[in-house]
């Protein structure tokens, strides 16, 4: 019961003060707005109502029926010329991408279909391939379309997607590479505003005495702390985590069907989960500090130097490649890690679970260690 009323106490100081509340919705928003805004200026121009799709085929598939069917039910026309037509063989017909003459390459494995339908009682592996050109807003659309047509037309055939710009690959992977760092920063942001007064300031203004010489036991007290603070800032983490989402497509220069298909429906619940198991990570991190601290202003110059840890912690991972598996013991960045392979549209489920369940365990930890600091004298009372 005690427990109880400290968590219902907790809670009427969060919602019995409004300016908190938009502190929560707030990151989300900002990420929002600000990926949004990137993605424009790095995958924008005047939107076409009328492209006109030059596209060459080698090999056969139905899927090329799937593909102009969307193509026309978007309202745009194309123009599939089966290789080898004349004077144009597959590597002509990557030039002619190249150059903005034709909009895509599709290339498709012998008996493509066939293969597929037979899955399993053959060793062949049917594959499949969309050559296309970022920087021509053509080619973008028809890759949105097709890509999506056959990343679901058949899950056990290989799909490769093949961009002739670099530069437009490297862009989309270092923005997968600072996305995970800044959702931190902003959940970070989120529970600080929430949690950093959560003991420095009662100590300021003498109210936790009153709970300390109470039968209350310290673990509760700490966890009365930790468990609302943190189910108070998941709106914050909500808030972000719907940020990422939305944006995700505008931020990738891609559809929101192609961004689907790009993140599965798994890569979302396991980011999710992610940012939910940072987040209590954060708070108990925070709280500890403010434990330790005799005033909230001091307090705030250490969480400030604990978020710049963070913040190097997880930019580091966007520029260092070949980072082992022994990140998922290290806590906050095995979420940031684990955030960028599926942003990247390759996570490691197991590395995933492993890392939220880490970042539990390193949350039940810090509670423990807050409650023996409330049991000392000389942090609490300077004695």
């Amino acid at each position: 019961m005690k427990l109880l009323a400290l968590i219902k106490k907790e809670f009427s100081r969060f919602f019995g003060d409004p300016k908190l509340l938009v502190t929560m919705i707030l990151p989300g928003l900002l990420i929002y707005l600000i990926y949004t805004v990137m993605g424009s200026a790095i995958f924008g121009g005047e939107e076409q109502t009328d492209y006109a799709f030059k596209v060459y085929v080698s090999g056969e598939s139905q899927a090329v029926t799937y593909i102009d069917a969307a193509v026309q039910e978007s309202g745009y026309e194309a123009e599939y010329i089966y290789l080898p037509a004349e004077g144009v063989d597959e590597e002509t017909a990557r030039s002619e991408v190249r150059e903005g003459k034709a909009s895509a390459l599709l290339a498709f494995s012998e008996d493509f279909d066939g293969v597929i339908a037979d899955t399993g009682a053959s060793d062949a592996v049917p594959s499949a391939l969309l050559y296309y050109n970022s920087e021509d807003a053509a080619s973008s659309a028809f890759a949105s379309l097709a890509g999506a047509i056959l990343d679901a037309y058949g899950r056990s055939f290989v799909f490769t997607m093949q961009n002739s710009v670099e530069a437009a690959d490297i862009a989309q992977t270092m923005m997968a590479g600072l996305l995970p760092m800044l959702i931190v920063v902003f959940v970070f942001s989120a529970c600080m505003s929430v949690t950093l007064e959560s003991v420095a300031g009662e100590k300021e203004r003498g109210t936790l005495s009153t709970i300390l010489v109470t039968s209350a036991r310290r673990t509760d007290i700490a966890l009365g702390k930790v468990l609302p603070l943190s189910c108070v800032s998941l709106i914050g983490a909500a808030s972000s985590f719907l940020g990422v989402a939305l944006s995700l497509p505008t931020l990738m220069g891609i559809s929101v069907d192609a961004a689907v298909a790009g993140v599965s429906a798994l890569g979302y619940v396991l980011l999710f989960l992610l940012i939910v198991s940072v987040v209590p990570l954060i708070v108990g991190a925070i709280a500890t500090v403010s434990t330790l601290s005799r005033t909230v202003k001091e307090a705030s110059g250490y969480t400030s130097v604990l978020m710049i840890l963070m913040m190097v912690l997880s930019i580091v991972t966007a520029f260092v490649s070949g980072i082992g598996g022994w990140v998922t013991a290290v806590p906050v960045l095995n979420a940031v890690v684990a955030m960028q392979g599926i942003l990247t549209g390759a996570p490691v489920v197991w590395q995933c679970l492993v890392s939220v369940l880490a970042n539990l365990a390193y949350t039940a930890i810090l509670i423990l260690v807050i409650a023996r600091l409330l049991s000392s004298e000389r942090v609490m009372f300077g004695k």
